[in-house]
This record gives C-alpha cells, sequence and structure tokens, in this order.
C-alpha cells in the first residue's frame, strides 16, 4: 500500500508498507525496525509477538515517547503484558495494531509533531 505523498524536508517518513516490507524516506525495509520521526533503529531484534519479552523494548524506553504504535504483523496480536509494563510505569502509551495500521497511524502522529514511536514487525 502506498501512502500519498507529502512534502517533508526532514525526519523520517513512511511512503509504503506490504507484508514484509516497509519504505522509508526512500530505502526499503525488510527486517524489524523502530523508527521515530528522528530516529532509525534498524534491524530491532525482536521476533514474533508471542516471543516478545520485556528486554525487546529496552532501546525503545531510550528514545522516551509519549506513545509507542506496536505494528504486529498482518494482524494485531497482543504480546504478553509484562512486555509493555516498563512503558506505562514510564508514563508511555501503547497502541497494538495489525503493522499496516501501525504505518498509517506513525505518519499521522508524526506530521502532528508527536512524540511518536513505531516498533515495526516485519518479518
Amino acid at each position: 500500500m502506498d501512502f500519498a505523498l507529502a512534502e517533508h524536508t526532514d525526519g523520517y517518513h513512511i511512503q509504503a508498507f506490504e507484508p514484509g516490507l516497509v519504505r522509508i524516506n526512500e530505502r526499503d525495509f525488510t527486517r524489524n525496525l523502530v523508527l521515530t520521526p528522528t530516529q532509525l533503529l534498524e534491524d530491532w531484534s525482536a521476533s514474533m509477538v508471542e516471543r516478545l519479552v520485556p528486554a525487546d523494548f529496552e532501546a525503545l524506553l531510550e528514545l522516551q515517547p509519549d506513545i509507542l504504535l506496536l505494528g504486529t504483523g498482518t494482524r494485531q496480536i497482543f504480546p504478553p503484558a509484562a512486555c509493555y509494563a516498563a512503558l506505562l510505569q514510564r508514563r508511555i502509551g501503547i497502541e497494538i495494531m495489525d503493522t499496516a495500521a501501525a504505518c498509517r497511524t506513525y505518519n499521522i502522529l508524526a506530521a502532528e509533531d508527536r512524540r511518536v514511536a513505531a516498533a515495526l514487525l516485519l518479518r
């Protein structure tokens, strides 16, 4: 799914998504990743949603977003509650959705200059 072309001069913006691939700033990625409007963490080591552990979210805490969008692949799957307890303790909101929805939502929140991070599971 291609996203509408927007006039962005800086930061990271999602241009397209299809299962297993996301295009960010003219680059295609096929591995799990985390992005904010100002940072891109390629090759996020997390695996399947069901296998997520609290340690998978450590790098996300350092980004200090107000909200984290967790894209769980082709369908919405909730990870174990312990995985996002540390986020909630730090008053970081979390929204869990399929990865296509997380990509669309990320672009909206980033365009609003929100402190958003998207953790996207692509494989």
